[in-house]
């Protein structure tokens, strides 16, 4: 009796751990959210991220089955759909370029300025032109695993991304010229663009409102040169809180940006802070480097997917997950910050980024301009 009882229990612990072992692995299949893993292109670290060759054919076949989202030929009727994109926004970008009636909006050269935003991946041959304010940092982190620095995307520290001694991202100026004329000519080449007007709202609020970096430089010195010199009626505020630098507005901040002639004193003096808000075309002369891809804010999910497939590196790294929504445009946004702004000061500015909004295909704000 007493070995039956024995042999009872052994079989009960058997069980039990037979339970708790099937419960680990149907854990260990599934995500942060639940749902089962189907490709190991999914993981979870902290922040969900998303190999990029799979995204695209998720967004591409979202409404059909499951079972037909990750086959081949769907993947590639994707990359060949998203294609035609591109190259409609390289005609474009060639048409408006050869246009002589806009030429003093559209070209600038190749300056050590314009060399100095651009970032080199020798060992897949890329070229990255830097433009704050659309994404820029996931793009830099990109890189950064791709020259070897760290394995992948989520080991890398915030502060070490935008540390050039430290990120292992050499910038195209550090070559000779003929090393620099090689590259331009051989690699691929990208570059990623926003709606103007936005973007510099993004800018305004990361800069001098928010400021999540630390930079006291644009609170406590450009803010109150520009009050200073565009604030019109002084008295509005308390002189200390605008010498603090803490009441720039964003009207401030437009007329700024809209003179065409008295701003340049001041962009010296502010040195390389203003790559914050400096056009397209300064900063990446598009005009005048034949770029392959460019990317946009508002089509961020295909144009990654696109970039590194075409780029060749879409399964040696992945793209930092894009939160939902937040590369959409944002009319409603545009219209509250413009509410406060002038006509005349609204249509300056338009003047100067007219060459960004026409090269890219961005619509002429009329509902802030009329």
């Amino acid at each position: 009796m007493r070995h039956h009882w024995l042999l009872l229990g052994a079989c009960g612990w058997v069980l039990l751990i037979l339970m708790f072992v099937t419960k680990y692995i149907n854990f260990r299949a599934t995500d942060g959210y639940g749902e089962r893993v189907v490709s190991q292109n999914w993981t979870e670290s902290g922040t969900r991220t998303i190999k990029v060759q799979s995204l695209e054919t998720k967004t591409k076949s979202s409404s059909r089955p499951a079972a037909q989202s990750s086959s081949a030929p769907s993947s590639a009727a994707a990359s060949s759909s998203w294609q035609s994109v591109i190259d409609q926004r390289n005609r474009l970008l060639r048409a408006v370029c050869k246009d002589p009636a806009l030429r003093n909006l559209t070209h600038n050269p190749v300056s050590k300025f314009v060399l100095d935003r651009i970032f080199v991946s020798d060992a897949h041959k890329i070229l990255f032109c830097q433009t704050p304010k659309v994404g820029n940092t996931q793009w830099k982190k990109v890189l950064i695993v791709l020259n070897g620095a760290f394995p992948n995307v989520e080991e890398i520290p915030e502060n070490i991304v935008h540390n050039h001694e430290k990120n292992g991202l050499p910038r195209l100026s550090s070559y000779r010229p003929p090393e620099i004329t090689h590259r331009l000519d051989s690699y691929f080449k990208f570059l990623i663009v926003r709606d103007p007007f936005e973007r510099l709202i993004s800018a305004f609020k990361d800069k001098f409102v928010l400021n999540p970096r630390f930079e006291p430089w644009y609170k406590l010195d450009i803010a109150p040169a520009i009050i200073r010199k565009y604030r019109r009626f002084h008295g509005d505020h308390g002189a200390a809180e605008d010498e603090r630098g803490a009441g720039l507005r964003f009207e401030d901040f437009v007329r700024y940006l809209g003179d065409a002639e008295g701003r340049h004193r001041l962009d010296r003096q502010f040195g390389a802070h203003i790559i914050h808000w400096l056009s397209y075309v300064e900063l990446c002369a598009p005009c005048d480097i034949d770029y392959d891809v460019i990317g946009h804010h508002e089509t961020l999910e295909r144009d990654a997917a696109h970039i590194l497939r075409a780029a060749g590196i879409d399964g040696l790294v992945t793209y930092p997950h894009i939160p939902p929504g937040i590369t959409r445009y944002n009319r409603t946004k545009v219209q509250s910050y413009f509410s406060g702004i002038g006509k005349r000061d609204a249509r300056r500015l338009f003047a100067r980024y007219q060459g960004d909004f026409t090269l890219f295909g961005y619509e002429r704000p009329g509902f802030v301009l009329d």
